[in-house]
């Protein structure tokens, strides 16, 4: 689940960001005040914060700057009624990873903080998620093993795999999976992702005592190792 610090004054315009992160699976934490900024971000860790700019005590400008002089390297994304070339220019110099003025389009935040996560992913290095709970990842050959054993998956199967490995452990919606694997908009009267998941659990759990993929009832599915549990 993506952690977000939501940091923004009108009650409207946040009311309506937290539902809509909510909604897509995000653990949403709301401040409204630069100094709760910096305060939040200070003790607490989170994948990815939401600053706009005009804010009580501390601007935005001030607390994106404040933080990357403490070393935080949390993804930043400005949401602000701000839109000059001139304070574009100035968040982004101040450290702030992206730039979105208001109005906006709310599938286009979401658009922008996965672009950031990915590049907090490959930031990391391939290796982190090429390995887990026994699974392998050979990009070079586009295969993968389990505890040694070569799964035999097919193109579609193998990228099906990659992106649950990418966000193993967290909640993921039929729609989320679909976008990132199919680059589609979802057909909610699909079984697409559903057929595919079934393919793949068949050459990734079957014959193993601990599944790894787990279905999340009326939402999707989880990527998780968990030990001494039966299939789902």
């Amino acid at each position: 689940m993506t952690r977000v610090l939501l940091v923004e004054d009108d009650e409207r315009v946040a009311s309506f960001i937290k539902k809509g992160l909510t909604e897509s699976l995000c653990q949403v934490r709301l401040v409204s005040t630069g100094n709760a900024a910096i305060s939040e971000a200070s003790q607490n860790e989170f994948d990815i914060i939401i600053l706009d700019i005009m804010l009580p005590e501390m601007d935005g400008f001030e607390v994106c700057q404040l933080l990357r002089r403490r070393n935080n390297t949390t993804p930043i994304i400005i949401l602000s009624a701000l839109d000059t070339p001139e304070e574009k220019v100035k968040g982004l110099q101040y450290g702030a990873d992206d730039y979105l003025t208001k109005p906006f389009i709310f599938e286009e935040l979401l658009a922008r903080m996965r672009a950031q996560l990915r590049r907090v992913e490959f930031g990391k290095g391939i290796i982190e998620f090429q390995r887990y709970a026994g699974v392998e990842i050979n990009m070079s050959e586009q295969s993968a093993t389990r505890d040694g054993k070569k799964l035999d998956l097919s193109p579609r199967e193998f990228q099906l795999l990659l992106f649950l490995m990418r966000n193993r452990e967290k909640a993921l919606t039929r729609v989320s999976i679909a976008q990132a694997v199919w680059s589609i908009d979802f057909d909610h009267s699909s079984n697409t992702v559903d057929v595919y998941i079934n393919y793949l659990r068949n050459k990734l759990d079957k014959g193993f005592k601990t599944p790894l993929i787990h279905t999340i009832k009326g939402t999707g599915y989880l990527f998780k190792h968990k030990k001494d549990e039966a299939e789902d």
